[in-house]
């Protein structure tokens, strides 16, 4: 089958021919991947960005985190049954570790993940763990469940900003994770969305096709002068940031209320340094979010069971896997928002 790998360290991908995915095991199940999308962390990856070092010892590895299909084979000890329409959680938790006796998976100190450790959907088959699992609501099609990881990632920023009724929401990025939290923020009271991005004009198209018209191109004013241009002077309650661009902290910073929250989100290559006196005094809340929590994805199922179209203009463009190389290259440079592959 065609695959689409990390074979070492450096730039680059490669588009090869694989054996067909193992036969799913007790526990396992092996899907036939439908649509898999690439994340800003597969662009990363492709790049060799810092902070991806983690996966030279599993190389070569068949990357797609982000991705659903239909059960096409069980393992022994799985109730699921063949051709159930599932997304897939990719956190891959070791079970061992105190993380994961006390029962916290999500800080699991051994943490794995299907499609950058592990074969992923970026291939027709992929074997993983039952349990990772999630069936589809009723009318949610495999192509917007596979939306359901970066929306649950989005989600799970928003929880951890506590956005609340009546909020001011900076959006940092207005990618997929910055689109996402943006309909979140929305779900869960704000009264004000502002989205910026630099140049982005197909990801704020798409912002637009969402129902956010305050959107801000740092590349023609500050951000500063953007965000009091659109609240009349007031700062902001909450940013979000989905940039994963050091410098950007900075700026939310700026324009965040005293005693306000930043969320870091964005998978950064490099380090940030913090006028930390003008932090500690405006006692502003520095805090980071990472994949989320099963609960969360159950009830971002819930809300796009709830209204699956709402989510479509999310995806740009369609192509088989065989042009994979190509999606990466417009997602790289920011031709496209989300680029939904097809094996």
């Amino acid at each position: 089958m065609l695959v689409l790998k990390k074979e070492q360290p450096g730039f680059g991908l490669t588009l090869d021919e694989a054996a067909e995915a193992p036969p799913p095991g007790a526990g396992e199940v092996t899907v036939r991947v439908e649509a898999a999308g690439i994340c800003g962390s597969d662009v990363h990856a492709y790049e060799w960005t810092d902070g991806y070092d983690f996966m030279t010892r599993h190389m070569p590895v068949t990357l797609g985190h982000e991705f659903a299909g239909r059960i096409a084979a069980v393992g022994q000890g799985v109730g699921v049954a063949e051709g159930t329409a599932v997304t897939v959680m990719p956190a891959l938790a070791c079970g061992t570790c105190a993380a994961c006796l006390r029962g916290d998976p999500r800080n699991c100190t051994a943490r794995g993940a299907v499609g950058l450790t592990r074969a992923g959907g970026f291939a027709r088959h992929v074997t993983v763990p039952a349990a990772n699992c999630l069936p589809l609501p009723d009318g949610v099609d495999t192509e917007i469940g596979a939306l359901s990881e970066p929306l649950g990632v989005s989600a799970q920023a928003v929880l951890v900003g506590e956005v609340g009724l009546g909020d001011t929401v900076l959006v940092m990025g207005p990618g997929t994770i910055g689109q996402g939290a943006a309909l979140f923020a929305r779900a869960a009271g704000a009264a004000t969305v502002l989205v910026s991005g630099r140049a982005d004009g197909p990801r704020f198209d798409v912002c637009r096709a969402l129902g956010f018209d305050a959107l801000l191109d740092v590349a023609e004013a500050p951000l500063a002068d953007l965000v009091r241009a659109a609240t009349g002077g007031r700062p902001v309650d909450v940013v979000i940031e989905a940039t994963g661009y050091p410098p950007a902290i900075l700026d939310g910073l700026s324009v965040l209320k005293k005693g306000g929250v930043l969320v870091v989100a964005g998978i950064h290559p490099g380090p940030v340094s913090l006028p930390l006196t003008d932090f500690v005094r405006a006692r502003q809340q520095l805090r980071a979010t990472h994949g989320c929590d099963r609960s969360t994805w159950d009830k971002v199922l819930t809300v796009m069971g709830q209204g699956p179209e709402r989510f479509r203009p999310m995806i740009t463009h369609r192509m088989p896997l065989s042009h994979g190389l190509e999606g990466f290259e417009l997602s790289r440079q920011r031709a496209a928002s989300k680029v939904m592959l097809q094996p």
